[in-house]
């Protein structure tokens, strides 16, 4: 792993005014960097790879703050190691990965980047959506294999969208844009969330609130949309399989261990239902056994959030984030505004 660090000394020897320290776990854009080096004591991760534990753990040992990525594991282990560190700025909406009671007890900021990549989630969401359907990925690998010899009547048959029902588990942000898009496909859309919508504003939407069973039974497309916590875990399992339609298509772009996985391969060989749009893994990045086997599943590398677009937003609010806590205000997008009252000297 390739780090750098801002150095100390000037070329006359002199030394340069003590700087705060700040981890980068991911490479950023160049601009971004060269911002954060001008203002702290940088150590980098150059490289498109996600930085091995080991290094970050050694590298934070005399931080102030940290910008990591959803891929690392920001555990109490790590905090104890690094007892000068005030903040941590996650670049991504979710924070799951880090440990918010172990950085509160700490007394460590911690915030992320809702909504920078709401756009980009919800065109993922309704392009796998799309792409289930109409077996799209299955039949460009058919072709580039050279089987497309005629047309047929019957033949590599999929499932419309236009006019089907769509059931959106989660009506946050990426959940409205999905609403959105669903209307220029004349979709009736049903949802669930645990904090219901004002119904005037289900109206002005065109939205139904339904409960999860009822959803579950009866949408054509069921789309995920919520947040990874102890209640959300396998949200999605077995049970919930065997009430959906044969002819459901299952998509989720919000977090893989919603979905029971194993369930979901079973669900997937044995019919129960038509096919699912996965960009997101329970044991991410390994997939369940079976499941990179199935052609009626379509499976993506977590492209949630993958257009220049909306990464640069991300880091641009990531950025904002450590520097506005090192400056010593509120981060903001706080995620733990409880630690204020007890944030570390």
């Amino acid at each position: 792993m390739m780090c750098d660090t801002q150095g100390r000394l000037g070329p006359d020897g002199k030394a340069f005014e003590m700087k705060k320290k700040v981890l980068v776990t991911g490479r950023l854009p160049e601009e971004l960097m060269a911002d954060l080096q001008r203002q702290f004591d940088v150590i980098a991760n150059k490289e498109d790879l996600p930085m091995e534990r080991a290094t970050i753990l050694h590298a934070i040992e005399d931080c102030e703050g940290l910008l990591c990525m959803l891929s690392d594991t920001i555990d109490a282990k790590l905090m104890d190691r690094a007892p000068r560190l005030k903040v941590i700025a996650g670049m991504g909406a979710g924070f799951n990965h880090i440990d918010l009671k172990a950085a509160t007890k700490q007394g460590i900021m911690v915030s992320n980047t809702p909504g920078a990549n709401t756009e980009a989630a919800a065109d993922m969401a309704f392009g796998l959506m799309l792409a289930t359907a109409r077996r799209i990925v299955e039949g460009d690998h058919r072709t580039r294999a050279g089987e497309f010899k005629y047309w047929a009547p019957l033949l590599f048959l999929g499932r419309m969208v236009s006019g089907k029902t769509l059931g959106l588990v989660g009506m946050g942000k990426i959940g409205k844009a999905m609403v959105n898009r669903a209307r220029g496909f004349s979709m009736r859309v049903i949802y669930f969330d645990p904090y219901r919508l004002d119904p005037g504003l289900e109206k002005a939407m065109g939205v139904e609130y339904v409960d999860l069973m009822t959803l579950l039974k009866t949408a054509d497309f069921i789309s995920l949309h919520v947040p990874l916590t102890s209640d959300t875990r396998h949200l999605i399992g077995t049970p919930e399989f065997a009430m959906m339609k044969d002819s459901a298509c299952l998509i989720n772009a919000s977090r893989g261990p919603v979905i029971d996985e194993k369930a979901l391969v079973e669900a997937l060989r044995k019919g129960r239902i038509a096919g699912a749009g996965l960009d997101v893994y329970e044991d991410e990045p390994l997939l369940a056994p079976g499941l990179a086997d199935l052609p009626n599943a379509v499976l993506t590398p977590h492209l949630g959030s993958a257009t220049l677009e909306s990464r640069t937003a991300m880091a641009v609010q990531a950025v904002l984030n450590l520097k506005e806590g090192l400056g010593g205000k509120v981060l903001p997008n706080i995620v733990n505004p409880e630690v204020v009252m007890n944030r570390r000297s």
